[in-house]
């Protein structure tokens, strides 16, 4: 009799802990954010998208001003260069290596200017959208919200993105100016 009594009551103890275990868990809410999207489809990201169109044209543009300069340069130096004497052909062949450079260091410096524009840009609107997100988990009680991209993330029920929630908010945040 004791050890049915016992057997009922291992039975039973574990089969509460797994039901109020379980219960636990689905309080426990996780969200999952892709920015990338949110940079693709937000007011702000894609306003970010145009001002970095803008200037790329821009740059792209002068370079290829540059380059159409040197190349009628060259022509201009091969079409004389036999009715130069040796100093003056010498002297407009450095001309030319010199605007070669001169372009050289023009295209570093606007992929620096380009690349720093954009990472300015996209951390600008990243740190907002992390102030959303935490507002949001607080707010909403969520326990974990997670970057698709950047946390490893394989796998995920769609139920638990969060991210049109989020661009939603940050539209408003960004239509307000208080971006």
């Amino acid at each position: 009799m004791k050890k049915l009594k016992i057997a009922v009551l291992a039975a039973i103890v574990p089969s509460f802990f797994f039901a109020f275990s379980s219960y636990g868990a689905d309080i426990a809410k996780i969200g999952v954010v892709d920015f990338q999207r949110i940079l693709e489809t937000s007011s702000g990201g894609k306003s970010a998208q145009v001002e970095i169109n803008k200037k790329g044209k821009a740059m792209e543009q002068t370079l290829k001003e540059k380059g159409v300069e040197i190349e009628e340069l060259k022509k201009k130096l091969e079409r004389e260069a036999l009715v130069m004497n040796k100093e003056k052909k010498e002297e407009k062949e450095r001309e030319v290596l010199i605007k070669i450079n001169d372009f050289k260091a023009l295209q570093k410096q606007y992929l620096t200017e380009f690349q720093e524009l954009e990472q300015g840009l996209v951390k600008k609107i990243r740190d907002k959208i992390f102030e959303l997100v935490e507002e949001i988990g607080k707010k909403e009680g969520y326990l974990l919200i997670i970057e698709k991209r950047g946390g490893g993330l394989l796998y995920f029920p769609n139920t638990i993105d969060i991210t049109d929630k989020l661009i939603q908010r940050y539209n408003e945040v960004y239509a307000k100016g208080t971006d």
